[in-house]
C-alpha cells in the first residue's frame, strides 16, 4: 500500500545555546519533538521526578515495612509479557537486597488462567505459597474479583500497575498507579517496571528513616543497578519515552554498556548476537524484548524471570537459548497466521466496491493465543488502521459459550482502551472484559457475538477517524545534504535518544539512484543509493539496506527514487562505516 511522507514541523523554539559540538540536524530534531529547554536532555538520576509525587506510595511502603519487619511471605504476581518479567524481576530482587527472606514470584499461565490476579490465580497463590502480602506488578487494578478474593483469605494486597483503570477500582490496602482518579504524579507514561522501581525506592528511603540498615547489619543498596531491567521492560512496553522514562532507559543503557548488566540480560545480548557497548534503546524493543516476550506467548514467562534472576552466567545463557528457541517457534506460527489472515482478506468482496472496515477485527478458532498481539501489530502497519486479532481461549462462560480473547493494537489518533470502553457502554453485557492503553488492549467475549462486535467496532472507529486518516504515513525529519550523510552525524544521532515511542527516532526523506542492489538474507535488499543535490546533481554514492523488501518491491521505473530512511552506523569486520536503514521507496 502506498505511503505518504510528511515532514515533521517544529513544534518548539530552543532559547537556550544548544551544547558545543551538537550537530546543528541534531538541534532541528530536538525542536521537531518538542524540546524547549536544555534540561529536558538532561539524563541522570537527579532530574527523576520524586516518588512522593505518587498517590497510594506512603500506603505502600507501610504495607511492606509491616512485611519486612515481621519477615512475612512475600509473593510476587506478575504478568506474561517482558514489562510483567522485569517489572517481576525488580521487585523480587529489590525486596530481597533490602532485607526480605521470603519472596517468591508466580506469574499466570496465560493458556490456563488468562491475565491479571483472578480468583483461580489466589488459589493457586494460597495452594503453594500461602503469602501474608500479595503484591501484584503491571497488573491489578482491574483485579475487582482477584483482590476481593486475596482479603477473603486473610491477604494484605497492594496492586502496582499502570495500566488505565476502570470505573471501579479493587478493595486493594494501598494502589499506585500514575494513572489511578487524582494521582497528580507528572508522568502518566511509567511502564509498569517504572512503577514497582519507584515503589522500591519510596521503600529504602523510609527504611533509612527506620534505621533498618544498621539494625540488620547490611548496606542499604543502590537500586540504580536494577535500572538494566526497567529499561528493558519500559523500551519493551512500548510506552511513551517522556523525560522521565527517558532518565530511567538511558540510565539502564549506560549500565550495560559500561559491562553491569544482570546475567539473564547478558544472556539474551549474547544469543541475539548484540555487543552491550553498543547496545542502543531500538535493541531493547527488537531483539532481547522478543526472546524475553516468547517465553509468555508460547511456553510460561516463568522461564524468562528465571533467566533475568540468575546469577550464573552459564545458567542464564541455558535459559536464554531455550528462549531464543522460542522466539524462532513464534515467529513460524507468526508468519503462517499473517499469511493466513492476508488470505482471508483477500477473500473479501473488495471488487465489489466494498472497503476495509476502518476497526478492522481478525479471527481463526486455530490461531496461538499468544501471538495474536503481535499479528494485530503486524496487520496494522500493513494496512494503516487499528486491528483486533482473535483466538480462542479453549475456555467456556458460564453458559457454556465458546470464549474468544482479543489483542488489539491501534494507530496515532485513536486512544483503543477508550473505543472498547465505548463499546461496551453501548452494547452492555457484549464484552467480558477489556484493558489496556491508549496503543494496545485486551478483550474477551463470546464467540457467538463476534460478528456484533465486529460491527460495533467499526461504528466507533468511524466516529473518531477518517478515511484521510488512515493513509500510510511515514513522518520525516526532512533532507539532508550530502555532506550530512557522515558517520559522525550518524553517530550523534544514535546518542542521541533514547529513541522510541512518543520520541521517535530521526526518519529523513530524499531523492536518490539507485546504482546497485543485491538480495541478501533471501529477503532484504541491499543497495548502493547517489543522493540528488538542489541542482539535480549526483553525489557520492551511500550504502543503504531495505529489510524485507525484495526487488519487485522497487518502483518500476528507472529514474529515481524518493527514499524515507534512518542513518546508522554499521559495523562489519571492525570496520564502522555510514549506512542508511530504508523505510520507505517510491518512485519520484
Amino acid at each position: 500500500m502506498n505511503k505518504t511522507i510528511i515532514r515533521r514541523a517544529p513544534q518548539a523554539t530552543l532559547n537556550e545555546d544548544w551544547p558545543v559540538g551538537l550537530h546543528p540536524v541534531l538541534a532541528r530534531i530536538y525542536a521537531r519533538r518538542d524540546i524547549t529547554s536544555l534540561q529536558e536532555l538532561e539524563r541522570s538520576l537527579g532530574q527523576l521526578l520524586p516518588w512522593q509525587g505518587l498517590s497510594g506510595i506512603t500506603a505502600a511502603v507501610e504495607l511492606l515495612l509491616t512485611a519486612l519487619e515481621q519477615q512475612q511471605r512475600i509473593l510476587i504476581v506478575g504478568d506474561f509479557d517482558a514489562d510483567g518479567a522485569t517489572s517481576c524481576a525488580v521487585a523480587v530482587q529489590a525486596l530481597r537486597l533490602l532485607g526480605a527472606r521470603q519472596v517468591d514470584f508466580l506469574v499466570p499461565n496465560r493458556f490456563e488462567y488468562g491475565y491479571g490476579l483472578t480468583p483461580e490465580i489466589v488459589t493457586v497463590a494460597i495452594e503453594q505459597y500461602r503469602p501474608e502480602l500479595l503484591v501484584t506488578v503491571d497488573n491489578g487494578i482491574a483485579s475487582i474479583e482477584g483482590v476481593a478474593a486475596a482479603k477473603a483469605a486473610g491477604m494484605a494486597v497492594l496492586i502496582t500497575d499502570h495500566h488505565l483503570p476502570g470505573r471501579q477500582l479493587p478493595a486493594a490496602d494501598a494502589i499506585v498507579n500514575p494513572n489511578q482518579p487524582d494521582d497528580g504524579f507528572a508522568s502518566k507514561h511509567l511502564a509498569g517496571v517504572g512503577v514497582i522501581f519507584y515503589v522500591m525506592l519510596a521503600l529504602r528511603a523510609r527504611l533509612r528513616e527506620e534505621g533498618w540498615f544498621e539494625q540488620q547489619g547490611i548496606a542499604a543498596p543502590k537500586l540504580a543497578g536494577l535500572l538494566d531491567l526497567v529499561a528493558l521492560g519500559t523500551v519493551a512496553d512500548v510506552v511513551r519515552l517522556d523525560h522521565n522514562n527517558r532518565i530511567l532507559v538511558a540510565q539502564g543503557l549506560a549500565r550495560i554498556r559500561s559491562g553491569h548488566a544482570c546475567a539473564g540480560i547478558r544472556a539474551l545480548m549474547a544469543v541475539a548476537k548484540r555487543q552491550p557497548e553498543r547496545l542502543v534503546a531500538a535493541d531493547l524493543g527488537f531483539a532481547l524484548g522478543p526472546r524475553l516476550n516468547a517465553a509468555g506467548r508460547i511456553d510460561d514467562m516463568a522461564l524468562g524471570i528465571e533467566c533475568l534472576l540468575s546469577d550464573d552466567d552459564g545458567r542464564a545463557l541455558d535459559i536464554a537459548r531455550q528462549l531464543d528457541d522460542l522466539n524462532r517457534e513464534r515467529r513460524d506460527i507468526e508468519a503462517t497466521m499473517q499469511q493466513q489472515a492476508l488470505d482471508s482478506l483477500a477473500g473479501l468482496a473488495l471488487d465489489d466496491g466494498d472497503e476495509l472496515p476502518f476497526g478492522l477485527c481478525l479471527y481463526d478458532p486455530d490461531w496461538h493465543q499468544g501471538v495474536i498481539g503481535i499479528l494485530a501489530a503486524r496487520i496494522k502497519e500493513r494496512l494503516h488502521r487499528p486491528v483486533i486479532a482473535f483466538a480462542r481461549t479453549g475456555e467456556g462462560a458460564g453458559d457454556g459459550q465458546i470464549q474468544i480473547k482479543g489483542s488489539a493494537r491501534s494507530v496515532p489518533g485513536l486512544h483503543i482502551r477508550d473505543v472498547l470502553d465505548a463499546v461496551a457502554s453501548s452494547h452492555p453485557n457484549l464484552l467480558d472484559k477489556f484493558g489496556g492503553h491508549a496503543m494496545a488492549a485486551g478483550l474477551s467475549l463470546a464467540e457467538a457475538d463476534f460478528e456484533t462486535f465486529c460491527r460495533a467496532f467499526d461504528a466507533e472507529v468511524r466516529r473518531h477517524l477518517s478515511a484521510d486518516e488512515l493513509r500510510g504515513i511515514v513522518f520525516s525529519d526532512g533532507e539532508l545534504s550530502a555532506t550530512d550523510l557522515s558517520l559522525d552525524l550518524a553517530e550523534q544521532l544514535r546518542s542521541g535518544g533514547p529513541w522510541g515511542q512518543g520520541f521517535p527516532e530521526p526518519v529523513f526523506d530524499g531523492a536518490f539512484t539507485i546504482r546497485q542492489s543485491r538480495i541478501v538474507g533471501d529477503k532484504h535488499l541491499k543497495l548502493l543509493l547517489e543522493p540528488q543535490d538542489s541542482s539535480g546533481q549526483a553525489a557520492s554514492a551511500i550504502d543503504a539496506i531495505a529489510f524485507n523488501t525484495l526487488p519487485e518491491d522497487l518502483p518500476a521505473s528507472e529514474g529515481p527514487i524518493q527514499c524515507a530512511y534512518r542513518l546508522d552506523v554499521n559495523e562489519f569486520r571492525g570496520q564502522r562505516t555510514v549506512q542508511m536503514i530504508v523505510e520507505y521507496i517510491e518512485a519520484v
